[in-house]
């Protein structure tokens, strides 16, 4: 009993230390962030005196009315297009086990080994040619064929550990392939999309070189490109940096906040069927 219980409370002080070392950086932003403008900041110290203005003039000074805008309109597109073509396709390669699947599947697995640093080039003169550069379209399409690999492996994974007794009843009530997807694989399935839609969400928006690349208009740059841009300029005045900072990654956190259970709940049961 004495061994159980030692264990129990390693096991817990091992979580909480592991979690002290990750929310100690963002503690440390948030204190820098509450500093006056333009004053030293010392490793994780209370301000003498808390300045909440640092956020009103870094949105100004960045011009993030633009970026935001931009983020959102990328991130708006990309997130329901991945998803929906990585359910139909993940839905078409296990259940439907297509002419090629195997190879299809492989395709999309050796698709997750490019890194996009080897394409960018190469696709900035492409969609140049077609005028899809200083675009949100040229954006949008080249961000949904770099993260559909990943969205058809996982949806693939995940339709691949449903019973097959759940489609094979469907079909005998006269379901067809439509509706055995919609209306009796998914009401199952939102874990997984609701992870899947979180993940796609954090990449789209964090996404830094494809989009500068892309968007030689600054007004057209998303917030992370333009937070490179801050740092150019303000590097030097640390709370400034800060608050900039957490006003590009607080939509990541608000959104992870409100799918948290349904996120976790898909992680854990990849993590389990892996």
């Amino acid at each position: 009993m004495r061994h159980g219980t030692l264990g129990t409370a390693l096991r817990y002080g091992l979580l909480s230390l592991m979690a002290l070392l990750v929310l100690l950086p963002f503690v440390g932003i948030v204190l820098a962030a509450l500093h006056p403008s333009g004053s030293q900041v010392a490793g994780v110290g209370l301000p003498e005196q808390w300045s909440w203005e640092n956020f009103r003039l870094a949105w100004e000074a960045g011009g993030f009315d633009d970026l935001m805008r931009s983020s959102l309109i990328i991130s708006g597109a990309v997130v329901p297009l991945t998803v929906l073509f990585a359910t139909m396709a993940g839905f078409a390669l296990s259940i439907l086990q297509v002419w090629g699947g195997r190879y299809l599947s492989l395709g999309f697995v050796l698709g997750l080994t490019v890194p996009v640093e080897l394409l960018v080039i190469a696709l900035y003169y492409n969609l140049r040619e077609v005028g899809l550069t200083d675009a949100y379209l040229g954006v949008v399409l080249a961000e949904v064929a770099l993260f559909l690999p990943f969205g058809v492996y996982w949806m693939q994974s995940h339709f691949s550990g449903v019973p097959r007794e759940l489609v094979e009843a469907a079909r005998m009530d006269g379901a067809r392939n439509r509706t055995v997807l919609w209306r009796v694989l998914m009401p199952i399935s939102w874990p997984a999309v609701t992870t899947l839609t979180v993940l796609v969400f954090m990449w789209s928006w964090n996404q830094f070189l494809l989009v500068l690349v892309m968007m030689q208009d600054p007004s057209m740059r998303t917030a992370p490109t333009g937070l490179g841009l801050f740092v150019g300029q303000y590097g030097t005045d640390i709370p400034l940096l800060a608050a900039a900072s957490l006003i590009v990654i607080a939509p990541i956190v608000v959104v992870y906040l409100v799918f948290q259970r349904s996120f976790v709940n898909g992680i854990t049961r990849g993590a389990v069927k892996g």
